[in-house]
């Protein structure tokens, strides 16, 4: 029998977890460091996931399946296609740097009382959202996506309201009433969504007679399955409802504003980088995958919605006044961009979606960590609190710069690349659509050159005459992440080669072709 290694994979963070947590109360810098290599092991293991896959080779890879819930059809099925293997890869790259950026986050909780062990607690939820985010990319089982789909939900809520951000004007009693609002929100959000796909899963169990994704795919092909049209709808409604809910997808997006302000700022790029991800990802696999009639159907409305998202969330972004709540707000536009891709029913729209999943998570880690470090250095997230900060603390400001070009995509970082792909194959098939979209372009270019003037830019304020330059540990965090947007930027061929193939089995799931360009035949 070959190793499991998509188990491994998942797995190893997971155990990291139960590891950290154990550690003793007096030793939390020992916990540090052990948080820190359990991502860093998870990493190598991403990294070999990678390298063994073939682009060209099998629709899913590194299976493992084995019988679970016999009696009720369930399987512990795992397989990666090239986009679950790139979103794998973000999510690993991505905690070591959550984990530097946050290593001093719980050590103001501490107390003397040797049962209260905030650091490792911190550190060891860390771990446990990465398990669950990594094993969610790699189910094939329905069953099984959905269990951890909804069990990351329970580390985010204490993370969110019991290793809340404490730069806050007012009183501490008003500060954590703000965090418990926000992660309460978060959870009854997230678990609606989840309650109704979960009675969308039960249904599709009662139609299929098994939840294993590719038995499913391979019955409807040949016609052993046919669903109703109004029950494939209404399936299809209960799945994407709970990823709309996780994206997110306006007007159910209303929880990450609040989430991601009241949150620490590794654990906000916990949520937008890489937990958002999973709805986006679900939308691709699950929702096209298993009802791509119905897909197709609810592609009007769906494409509206993730206009009024990208237009809205980057208008209601210009008009912040709280850091935090303004890279929120230009996540959701980024998000809209998303799941337009996604919808455009086109392989150049659904490569700029994925390889825009992967460049929108190194981007915004890049600015809110940043952000983040900023905010610590002044204790208020506040933009009319800053200004003048780029010349007491340059490196600060040049790599805050570089983060909000990535942001707007600039021509040469990353994202540019994606955005692009995501317009061009949103226009070959609907014009009106794409060119609608390209006001987000202008608007997040206003919301974050005002951002980057207000706090960075003229007079330096008295209370940030005297704020320190990056550290060293804050370098190591950033550098990396502002070096890959820019190999990215100008060499995205790898991911793209990676994900091409799979994009190329969705599209033939929704039996969709690219639409021709209308150019007359030169004479």
């Amino acid at each position: 029998m070959s190793f499991p290694l998509l188990t491994a994979t998942a797995a190893l963070p997971a155990v990291g977890a139960i590891v950290t947590a154990a550690v003793p109360a007096a030793r939390r810098t020992a916990a540090k460091w052990l948080a820190l290599l359990f991502s860093l092991a998870t990493l190598v293991l991403a990294v070999v996931v990678a390298v063994r896959f073939d682009p060209d080779g099998e629709r899913y890879q590194l299976t493992e399946s084995r019988s679970w819930i016999a009696d009720f059809g369930v399987r512990y099925e795992l397989g990666v296609d090239g986009i679950g293997v790139a979103l794998i890869a973000l999510t690993a790259l991505l905690i070591p740097f959550i984990i530097l950026a946050g290593w001093h986050d719980a050590d103001v909780l501490e107390t003397k009382s040797s049962r209260w062990r905030p650091t490792q607690g911190f550190f060891a939820l860390i771990l446990a959202v990465e398990a669950m985010v990594i094993i969610s990319f790699e189910a094939t089982d329905v069953f099984l996506f959905y269990i951890f789909f909804e069990a990351m939900l329970i580390p985010m809520y204490f993370l969110i309201g019991g290793f809340g951000d404490r730069a806050h004007a007012g009183s501490d009693e008003n500060a954590s009433a703000q965090r418990s609002y926000a992660a309460v929100k978060f959870l009854l959000y997230n678990l609606a969504g989840g309650l109704i796909m979960l009675a969308a899963v039960i249904g599709l169990h009662v139609v299929a007679g098994n939840f294993s994704l590719q038995e499913i795919a391979e019955a409807r092909a040949d016609g052993s399955l046919d669903m109703a049209t109004n029950t494939e709808r209404w399936l299809f409604l209960g799945f994407f409802f709970a990823f709309a809910v996780k994206a997110p997808l306006w007007p159910l997006h209303t929880w990450l504003p609040n989430a991601m302000g009241e949150a620490t700022a590794p654990v906000a790029v916990l949520i937008t980088a890489v937990v958002d991800k999973v709805g986006t990802f679900a939308m691709l696999r699950f929702c096209l995958g298993l009802f791509p009639e119905a897909s197709k159907w609810a592609t009007p409305a769906i494409l509206v919605l993730a206009l009024i998202s990208i237009i809205y969330g980057a208008l209601l972004a210009v008009g912040q006044r709280d850091i935090k709540r303004l890279v929120a707000y230009a996540s959701i536009s980024h998000f809209g961009f998303i799941i337009l891709g996604i919808f455009a029913m086109t392989s150049q729209g659904q490569s700029g979606a994925t390889l825009y999943m992967v460049n929108h998570g190194i981007s915004t880690a890049a600015l809110m960590l940043v952000a983040g470090f900023l905010i610590s250095r002044r204790g208020s997230r506040l933009i009319a609190d800053y200004g003048g900060v780029q010349k007491v603390a340059p490196v600060l400001a040049g790599t805050f710069l570089i983060g909000g070009l990535a942001t707007l995509s600039l021509p040469g970082l990353a994202p540019f690349v994606s955005e692009f792909l995501v317009l061009v194959g949103t226009f070959a098939r609907y014009p009106a659509v794409g060119i609608i979209a390209t006001l987000g372009i202008v608007l997040a270019a206003l919301y974050t050159l005002v951002l980057y003037q207000r706090t960075m830019t003229g007079p330096v304020k008295p209370e940030v005459a005297s704020m320190p330059d990056l550290k060293v540990r804050e370098l190591a965090v950033v550098a990396p992440l502002i070096a890959l947007l820019i190999v990215l930027g100008v060499y995205p061929k790898p991911v793209t080669d990676l994900v091409n193939p799979a994009v190329e089995h969705t599209m033939s799931d929704v039996q969709k072709k690219d639409p021709k360009p209308e150019v007359e035949a030169a004479k």
